[in-house]
């Protein structure tokens, strides 16, 4: 007689045979570690398992107790709330899975979870003290040609391909660690380098396919780990690259998802308006606010769910891993705002109480300062609306910087646009923890965005050196890479020239450097190493004159120091009169060059030569 098998009976079995085979039915296990004396002492650990919502979990560990045990929609989640004393030891534990009917009944299988100790070290995050090189990691250098193409990875190596995966990784990046720092830069933003097994354009890592691990062809978790104490070493901060707002279409949850809610949209693709103001206009429909918050940037991107508990909890917790596992100088948060806003200022939040000196960057691509403002932390807000960001990209000063530098002088244009979106920064908490920058890796160089003419891009990098906010450079901008004639992103991410063997131009030592491109890149390295111990950059204030003959006047002053920052937009020679800056300057006349060193004894008049870019120091 055949006896039937019941579901109960062929779970049994095939747990017991998958116990024999190292517990081969959990197939992910996030985080896949904490540790002791965490700022928070409750960690969501997310266990994905052939059908282990119908097993129970089990810790028997002293100072550790499971506060609560959640499940999804499928079968095939439990989510552990775990609760770890802050007097509990470092080591090893097991999460003992067993017959789901009973606490004591039959352990099918057990997961080991480590418990490490903390590192010894303070998280600081960047300040104004602060310059900021962006690199996308995949087109700076290639430093470890064997991981180009990963067994189980879907996108091999295309160099040619301006959107293909050109090979640069970690490796690359560390070899150039000290070219960085010579440089002047003090803080490393990565653009995103964790999994993105996508079938293409994989390379930009914006299409996360595994919260808790590098890819492959980057390196792994430990080169990461490395490159940032590298890089701590030499008094350098790295800057994470975050996407809360959505994942990659083949993340391996895609297949399986914890929960029906998990995804926008129902799931289904349906593309964002792209209209943000939406979120904040008295006037806008319910339907066209879900648009825009509900909808996928792209097909391969699917839209996250923030209001769900248990997604929001999965977020936050894996920002406090990266914090804790790397020692992280700062976050980057991708797309701001189109992420839930109350999901925002609950992950603002919980990360600053967690880290009360790191600092966040949000990306709101808003050229309204008014917009901006609404999500910074300090913010009063007529909705009532409060966030922990403590500041963001500053796009709106990015555009007033280039209209400055390229419009026709009138009455309303040349420097005034830029004199007039500084006076909105009544509209901040805080301007001056803002990201300032020429460019980035969403739009083309700024070389190309001033007509490849070398004056007015040294107008620019002088001004955002020395304005107020934290400076950023893109990875080139050094050596004036230029996009001009095509502005498509892969163009616009073009390798770095030295970063692969066989380069005939090597922007790392100069060999091959277009003469302008070297003396843009030695001055460069001069303001920057300069900026590094000037105190009125650092912690200093902004007091700027309105502009007058293409020449806009500001100072930077603190107690020990007091800098007048000169850009002439001329190709004529002009004359300050010094006594309309008397007000600061209270009757001295006694400078120094900052950047060449050179005194400067005037008399009542002042003259700055074409196009000049001068650093003053008062004596």
């Amino acid at each position: 007689m055949r006896v039937p098998i019941t579901m109960a009976s062929a779970l049994l079995m095939v747990f017991a045979t998958t116990f024999v085979q190292a517990q081969s039915f959990v197939h992910h296990v996030d985080p896949p570690n904490w540790w002791v004396g965490m700022p928070v002492d409750t960690v969501q650990i997310m266990v994905h398992g052939d059908r282990i919502a119908e097993l129970h979990p089990v810790v028997d560990y002293p100072g550790v107790t499971i506060a609560r045990v959640v499940h999804g929609d499928s079968p095939n989640y439990v989510f552990i709330y775990m609760r770890i004393a802050k007097d509990a030891a470092p080591g090893s534990l097991a999460i003992q899975w067993r017959d789901g009917t009973k606490r004591q009944g039959k352990t099918f299988g057990r997961t080991v979870f480590e418990l490490n100790p903390r590192m010894d070290r303070v998280i600081q995050g960047y300040s104004s003290a602060d310059a900021i090189y962006l690199i996308t990691p995949d087109r700076f250098a290639n430093g470890d040609s064997s991981n180009d193409e990963v067994l189980g990875l879907k996108e091999g190596l295309s160099r040619a391909d301006n959107h293909g995966r050109h090979g640069g990784d970690i490796a690359g990046i560390r070899a150039h660690v000290d070219y960085l720092d010579a440089m002047g830069f003090t803080a490393i933003w990565l653009n995103p380098i964790l999994e993105n097994n996508q079938p293409q354009w994989s390379y930009h890592g914006y299409a996360t396919t595994d919260y808790y691990q590098v890819d492959a062809r980057f390196g792994s978790n430990e080169e990461y780990t490395e490159l940032v104490e590298y890089a701590r070493e030499r008094g350098m901060k790295v800057i994470m690259d975050m996407i809360m707002n959505h994942c990659g279409s083949e993340h391996w949850w895609m297949t399986d998802l914890p929960t029906l809610d998990w995804i926008n949209n129902d799931g289904e693709y349906m593309q964002t308006t792209h209209r943000r103001t939406t979120l904040r206009d008295p006037y806008a429909l319910p339907s066209d606010v879900k648009a825009f918050a509900d909808g996928w940037f792209v097909k391969e991107m699917p839209d996250l769910n923030q209001r769900q508990p248990l997604l929001a909890d999965y977020l936050i917790q894996n920002t406090i891993w990266w914090i804790e596992y790397l020692g992280l100088g700062g976050i980057r948060m991708d797309t701001y705002p189109y992420s839930d806003a109350d999901f925002m200022a609950k992950w603002s939040c919980e990360v600053m109480d967690a880290y009360p000196k790191f600092n966040i960057c949000g990306e709101e691509w808003s050229l309204n300062p008014a917009v901006l403002a609404y999500w910074q932390s300090g913010q009063q807000n007529a909705d009532g609306y409060t966030s922990c960001l403590p500041g963001l990209l500053d796009f709106p000063l990015h555009d007033a910087v280039m209209k400055s530098l390229t419009e026709e002088e009138n009455w309303y244009s040349d420097w005034v646009k830029l004199y007039e979106m500084l006076g909105n920064d009544f509209l901040y908490s805080n301007a001056f923890n803002h990201i300032v920058f020429p460019d980035n890796h969403d739009m083309s160089r700024v070389h190309t965005q001033l007509g490849d003419d070398v004056n007015l891009t040294r107008l620019a990098a002088y001004f955002f050196a020395t304005t107020r906010g934290i400076p950023q450079f893109y990875y080139g901008t050094e050596i004036l890479m230029s996009n001009t004639g095509d502005d498509s992103h892969g163009n616009i991410r073009s390798d770095f020239p030295g970063g692969w063997d066989g380069d005939a131009v090597n922007g790392f030592t100069g060999t091959g450097l277009s003469i302008e491109s070297f003396m843009f890149q030695e001055e460069l390295r001069s303001l920057l190493n300069w900026r590094k111990s000037a105190p009125a950059i650092a912690d200093g204030t902004l007091r700027h004159f309105v502009p007058e003959d293409k020449v806009y006047v500001y100072f930077r002053s603190a107690p020990d120091q007091t800098l007048m920052i000169v850009l002439n937009k001329s190709n004529e020679p002009s004359q300050l009169n010094l006594g309309r800056f008397d007000e600061i300057l209270e009757g001295k006349r006694i400078f120094r060059n900052a950047i060449t060193e050179e005194s400067i004894e005037e008399g009542e008049l002042l003259t700055v030569p074409p196009w000049g870019a001068w650093v003053l120091e008062l004596q």
